[in-house]
């Protein structure tokens, strides 16, 4: 039980610093990186992006408060996900999870339009994906706190 709290302490931590928009929004707007190392067959690219992506949750501050859209969709997804709903915020991002595989197929492939369309719509869907978890920490914030 103890390592269960400390791993929900971790949790809730990283969600807290992730929730600062400049760490949600510069995660959005790196995703077609997530192409490059599959497009150079590279190692090396693989581990800078990796890294990237690692340290990004963190690297930011927790923001001063919850006013920003970004900043209540990651704090609602963090809620959704302890939640494990089954609802539009699944399909919506399992829809992205297959963009992505696509836009990886097209990187795999390298074919420039497919992998660029399939991002495009993958990053699409996570602005929507985004929207509900907003709504949802709306919604669902004040269950968290009490």
């Amino acid at each position: 039980m103890r390592s269960r709290g400390a791993f929900a302490r971790v949790r809730s931590a990283v969600f807290a610093r992730h929730s600062n928009p400049w760490s949600a929004w510069s995660r959005w707007a790196t995703a077609p990186l997530l192409l490059v190392p599959v497009w150079t067959r590279s190692w090396p690219h693989a581990a800078v992006v990796g890294a990237w992506f690692a340290v990004n949750p963190v690297l930011f501050p927790e923001p001063a408060d919850q006013r920003a859209w970004a900043t209540k969709a990651v704090l609602g997804e963090e809620l959704w996900l302890l939640d494990h709903r089954r609802d539009a915020g699944l399909a919506v991002d399992a829809a992205a999870s297959g963009a992505l595989m696509i836009a990886l197929f097209g990187a795999w492939r390298r074919r420039p339009v497919s992998a660029a369309v399939a991002t495009g719509a993958q990053m699409l869907l996570l602005l929507v994906y985004w929207e509900l978890m907003a709504r949802y920490y709306e919604t669902h914030r004040d269950a968290e706190t009490s």
